[in-house]
């Protein structure tokens, strides 16, 4: 099959000719329709990821067609269109008994722990924990969105800050992640603030409904306390960095809800949380890790309802053959790029 290849953390990107995955027991090969580029196959690339082992194929917000089914699978049979949490979870251990699987302990992730979707064929583990039925109506190259960033940012606004309406709520970091929780924070009634360092960004994030924005050469938390009269009530930090992480906290307002969202590896510097003002504003500081399989029916049931469109996020779509140039540049353009032809 065609992948997207590396052989060295930050080294030459390259499509070639890889062998083909076979089903894991348990498990199916889905054959890739659409395949989102985010930041986290950048990280991959990089080394930030120690799950990752040399040469690696990157890769896990997909969407496509089951082509192959391991033994022991019962719900799925070949042709059946899917998609996938980049969390795959086992299924058996604590957590997942307690319908937590996005913190399974024993999780497998495609494009870490791995091969990934950047090809045209990827193996998935648990298939009968993990894929979720994509509807006839909702085109693979949107389905492939979720995977990753919209249903991370679903659960984020949704279920982990229990965004109300009325509330406000800054996004610090308006790529795929920061954009689909404007418009989602926009879908369940919140006043948003946007924060990014690039005003195109900041454009698409007025047309999903921020209310306000701010850039982020700013002072982001004078700013943002200016523009809500006394801070946040919700905050995200969309995009993983020391500055973003200390700037999502001090722009909330007495008990706040700090949400951490975007990575951060410790490669790239420890995020100095100011737990002064956690301890005397009563501020909440929360993780959000993905989302399970088994919560994907709200979110679905709200995009065929119409009162979210994530397919509004996708600015490009792409040959496998743009892919190495396009992960090497990621963030530069703001939305969401998915690989549609392989």
């Amino acid at each position: 099959m065609r992948a997207l290849l590396f052989e060295s953390f930050a080294g030459p990107l390259s499509v070639r000719e890889v062998p083909e995955p076979a089903p894991p027991a348990g498990g199916v090969v889905v054959r890739v329709a659409a395949s989102g580029l985010c930041r986290s196959d950048w990280h991959a690339w990089q080394g930030h990821d120690p799950d990752v082992v040399l040469p690696h194929v990157p890769g896990h917000e997909l969407a496509g067609t089951v082509a192959a089914v391991g033994d022991g699978v019962r719900r799925w049979r070949a042709g059946d269109r899917v998609t996938v949490p980049f969390v795959n979870a086992c299924g058996r251990c604590t957590q997942c008994a307690a319908g937590e699987h996005q913190v399974c302990v024993r999780q497998t992730q495609p494009g870490f722990t791995h091969w990934g979707s950047l090809a045209e064929f990827v193996a998935l583990d648990a298939a009968d924990v993990n894929l979720v039925a994509v509807p006839e109506a909702l085109d693979l190259a949107t389905a492939a969105a979720l995977g990753c960033r919209y249903a991370t940012a679903f659960r984020a606004v949704t279920q982990v800050a229990r965004v109300r309406a009325g509330e406000w709520v800054a996004v610090h970091g308006c790529g795929g992640v920061g954009l689909s929780a404007v418009q989602i924070a926009v879908a369940a009634g919140a006043r948003v603030v946007a924060v990014d360092v690039s005003a195109d960004a900041l454009e698409l994030a007025r047309g999903l409904g921020a209310e306000q924005v701010v850039r982020a050469a700013d002072d982001v938390p004078a700013a943002v306390h200016a523009l809500t009269s006394g801070g946040a009530h919700v905050s995200l930090d969309a995009l993983g960095s020391p500055v973003t992480c200390a700037n999502s906290v001090r722009c909330l307002r007495p008990r706040g809800r700090h949400v951490q969202v975007g990575l951060l590896p410790p490669g790239q510097g420890r995020a100095e949380v100011p737990m002064e003002r956690v301890l005397a504003l009563e501020l909440q500081v929360l993780g959000s890790h993905g989302m399970a399989a088994h919560a994907y029916p709200e979110l679905l049931g709200l995009v065929a309802a119409g009162r979210l469109d994530p397919g509004r996020l996708i600015t490009r779509e792409l040959p496998l053959d743009d892919a190495p140039a396009a992960l090497a540049a990621i963030g530069r353009r703001p939305g969401i790029a998915v690989v549609t032809s392989f």
